[in-house]
């Protein structure tokens, strides 16, 4: 386009130096070219631009070979009405390039919009998704140890005696069953009893915190009921480390006297308060005596 907007004006100013002054026509006609010629508008496509150029060629020639007459003046209107069709037509045709490209890049942004929260949507729903599948994992472990728990107390319950207390499942053995008086050795029915409480304790609950406490009655100094309760109960314990049982899982502790749970003015108040308690603790820890 540029090479034959090049070649239009020697032409036209060689035709003003040897022949009559132009017509008007032919100058404005020349002027519309040069305004769209020169527009960045025409690059979309430059198809009227040169049919306006041609137009104007001929316009040209016309002047040329007959003048300043009537088809010189006519060519002329036709070439500068061309050229002004090939300018609206170039900005029409750049603004709908604009407009599209526009709307492009506008479809590619909500496309990408549209992935990202669908990444995050996927994202979120896999979260979800584990979530509850390890919601579910626990509540199988939570079921399944409460079931364990259930069947090591009906267990133990056919051994000794059991209650569920806020400090966990307590397990009561006679002091008469386990020791000779103010003795701390373990009698063998006493080992028999305990062996088949660490069966139990081993096979339904292998991580629970274990808590034995020793006791008397009252008859006897303080200091000597402490003593002996201390050494029952670490009797106790260690024979249920040695049946099985994780030693970092029992403690022993000796309360002497303290908290009976019948009178001490009886024989038999005192052969109850003359006890060891196996304090099954649940997984808070619960609360000691």
């Amino acid at each position: 386009m540029k090479s034959l907007h090049v070649m239009l004006i020697p032409v036209f100013f060689g035709l003003v130096a040897c022949a009559s002054e132009p017509p008007q026509e032919l100058n404005d006609a020349h002027t519309e070219y040069e305004k769209v010629a020169n527009s960045q508008d025409v690059q979309v496509d430059p198809t009227d631009v040169h049919t306006a150029q041609e137009s104007l060629a001929a316009a040209d020639r016309a002047f040329e070979d007959h003048g300043d007459n009537a088809h010189t003046r006519d060519l002329a209107y036709a070439a500068e009405r061309k050229a002004e069709l090939a300018d609206v037509h170039a900005r029409t045709t750049m603004a709908n390039k604009q407009t599209a490209d526009a709307k492009a890049q506008l479809e590619q942004m909500k496309d990408s919009s549209l992935k990202q929260k669908s990444a995050q949507l996927n994202a979120t729903q896999a979260q979800l998704s584990a979530t509850g599948q390890a919601l579910a994992v626990s509540e199988q472990q939570r079921a399944a140890a409460e079931k364990r728990a259930k069947q090591a107390a009906d267990d133990l319950a056919r051994i000794a005696s059991v209650k569920q207390e806020p400090r966990g499942m307590v397990i009561t053995l006679s002091g008469g069953v386990l020791f000779a008086s103010a003795k701390y050795d373990l009698l063998p029915q006493a080992q028999t009893k305990l062996s088949q409480v660490a069966d139990v304790l081993t096979k339904q609950d292998k991580d629970s915190k274990i808590l034995v406490q020793g006791y008397t009655d009252s008859q006897g100094s303080e200091s000597f009921n402490m003593a002996l309760s201390q050494h029952r109960a670490e009797a106790v314990r260690t024979y249920l480390v040695s049946h099985g049982i994780a030693s970092d899982r029992v403690t022993a502790q000796g309360f002497g006297p303290a908290n009976p749970v019948a009178d001490n003015a009886s024989p038999e108040g005192r052969a109850d308060n003359r006890r060891v308690e196996i304090v099954v603790q649940p997984p808070n820890g619960g609360s000691s005596q």
